[in-house]
């Protein structure tokens, strides 16, 4: 019974995100034929400039009208990232040259303009196919399901020409009507998905260079980072260290200056004595520090490091490994410092008894998955762990993929290439 009972609470946390997702893309159905008119019209004043270009008027309606279609581009490409769970990326920003002359000429080489121009083209048919779907589905539902109550009313003759035995049946037809609505809209914006994605989003090319702008971007925070912390590691510790260390032997020094007297020789031994000790202390840290640079394990291999990883850690961990090639030293030392991280994590934050560090190479494609048994709710935006990995991965244009639903369990998928 406690089963059973527990079961409802899950199914009912379950359904809620269809149809809250339902309600989003019913919004966003019966809004398309309103922005795909609008996108029409654009086009339209596009075209007509395009035709009078060599008119006075022609190239300014055209410095204006491949901007409004980029603007509107982005509109519904927020429509569809909110309402239909679009994911696609913003292309880069439109840069008008100076004055008039400046503003055309950027206009006439905008694709991200052009390609919005040719979404409010093609748009319509999909606009009318989601529409018509969603307006049948959902407004037919909720007539049919009503025809108990309006069976006999003269408004709707129709339906009161069935009387009471021809609405029950259509009160049923209407009520799989609304429970099949939200599956229903979801495969008629299947269309409109594609030309989001297709056409909204960067040009292949421009996606490509915006990515490996944001990759070294963020490759130029992740040393600026690194150089800090080995700054703040020598300054804080290493460098303090020494100048204690200098200190004990200047000390030393002049207790000998004074050796006639028989206790100074005994100060200068315990002097000595503890700058040998500061001095190993500090050999120690320096070897830490230059382990936390390349670690020495890799000197092995990958799988010898990240078994050496596996067998430390705190929460039991499975390792798996199918390594026949071996990969370049960067590669091996980003995915040795994308394992131990999130071993870490694993060990600090999810509260798993157990967890699985696997690693394998194919296709020239180097796979790091970590997964655990714990409590789940990691995300790429919840800490620096998670985003410091991201900008380590991303200037090889490697990838991390973050599965951790509440309750678990969490599987962290870091891609990489084998050579570099």
């Amino acid at each position: 019974m406690e089963s059973q009972a527990g079961n409802g609470p899950r199914r009912a946390a379950g359904a809620a995100p269809v149809w809250a997702r339902a309600w989003r893309e019913l919004i966003y159905a019966l809004v398309t034929p309103l922005m795909a008119v609008i996108g029409l019209v654009c086009t339209v004043v596009v075209a007509l400039s395009v035709v009078s270009a060599a008119g006075v008027v022609g190239l300014p309606l055209l410095a204006l009208g491949v901007p409004a279609a980029r603007d509107l581009g982005a509109a519904n490409r927020r429509l569809a990232r909110a309402l239909a769970g679009v994911r696609v990326a913003d292309p880069a920003p439109f840069r008008s040259g100076p004055g008039l002359a400046g503003r055309i000429v950027a206009a006439l080489g905008d694709l991200t303009g052009w390609r919005a121009v040719i979404h409010g083209l093609v748009r319509l048919p999909a606009a009318v196919l989601a529409f018509t779907v969603a307006a049948g589905l959902w407004g037919g539902g909720l007539v049919l399901l009503g025809c108990p109550l309006w069976c006999r009313s003269a408004a709707l003759p129709v339906l009161a020409s069935y009387g009471w035995p021809g609405a029950v049946p259509a009160s049923a037809a209407g009520a799989v009507l609304l429970l099949t609505a939200p599956w229903g809209v979801h495969l008629a914006l299947a269309p409109e998905r594609l030309l989001a994605r297709t056409l909204l989003g960067p040009a292949p090319g421009e996606a490509r260079t915006l990515m490996l702008e944001r990759a070294r971007a963020m490759a130029v925070d992740g040393a600026a980072a690194e150089l800090r912390r080995i700054e703040r590691d020598l300054h804080d510790g290493t460098a303090a260290r020494l100048v204690t260390l200098a200190m004990r032997l200047g000390m030393a020094l002049e207790e000998l200056e004074h050796a006639d007297r028989p206790e100074r020789p005994a100060r200068a031994r315990t002097l000595v004595e503890d700058a040998h000790r500061d001095a190993k202390e500090t050999l120690a840290e320096l070897r830490d520090l230059i382990r936390g640079i390349h670690p020495p394990a890799l000197g092995e291999g990958l799988e010898t490091a990240l078994a050496t990883l596996a067998a430390r850690s705190p929460v039991p961990v499975r390792f798996d490994a199918d390594l026949p090639e071996r990969p370049t030293p960067a590669i091996e030392a980003i995915a040795y410092f994308c394992a131990a991280e999130l071993l870490v994590n694993v060990a600090r934050h999810s509260g798993a008894r157990r967890a699985v560090l696997g690693v394998r190479a194919s296709d020239g494609l180097l796979t790091l998955l970590v997964r655990d048994d714990g409590a789940g709710g990691a995300a790429m935006n919840a800490g620096s762990g998670l985003r410091g990995l991201a900008g380590r991965v991303a200037p090889v244009d490697g990838t991390i993929d973050v599965h951790s639903p509440p309750g678990g369990p969490t599987v962290v998928t870091v891609e990489l290439p084998l050579h570099v």
